[in-house]
């Protein structure tokens, strides 16, 4: 009689554990991606910062512009003599 109520009980976990497994490693995938969004989402709140202060720049500060319309498309002030360098 030992015996099967010993069975019965094994036969009863492996079915809870078959039901709630899949659901258990779905919710800590669910979890990892969870994170990795949150990361991705602190990431994008940076870049966000960080383009705004460079856009309050190119809105109000000359120098800025003009350091940066150098750098982008090569303009250069009268009378200046362009440099390259030798790429190696």
């Amino acid at each position: 009689m030992a015996k099967k109520g010993i069975a019965k009980a094994a036969l009863i976990f492996a079915i809870i554990l078959a039901i709630f497994l899949p659901s258990f490693a779905k919710y800590q995938e669910l979890r990892a991606r969870n994170k990795s969004l949150e990361r991705q989402i602190k990431t994008l709140k940076e870049e966000t910062k960080r383009l705004e202060k460079e856009n309050a720049r190119l809105e109000t500060d000359i120098t800025y512009i003009e350091q940066k319309a150098r750098e982008k498309i090569g303009v250069i002030k009268k009378g200046e003599i362009v440099l390259k360098r030798s790429s190696r």
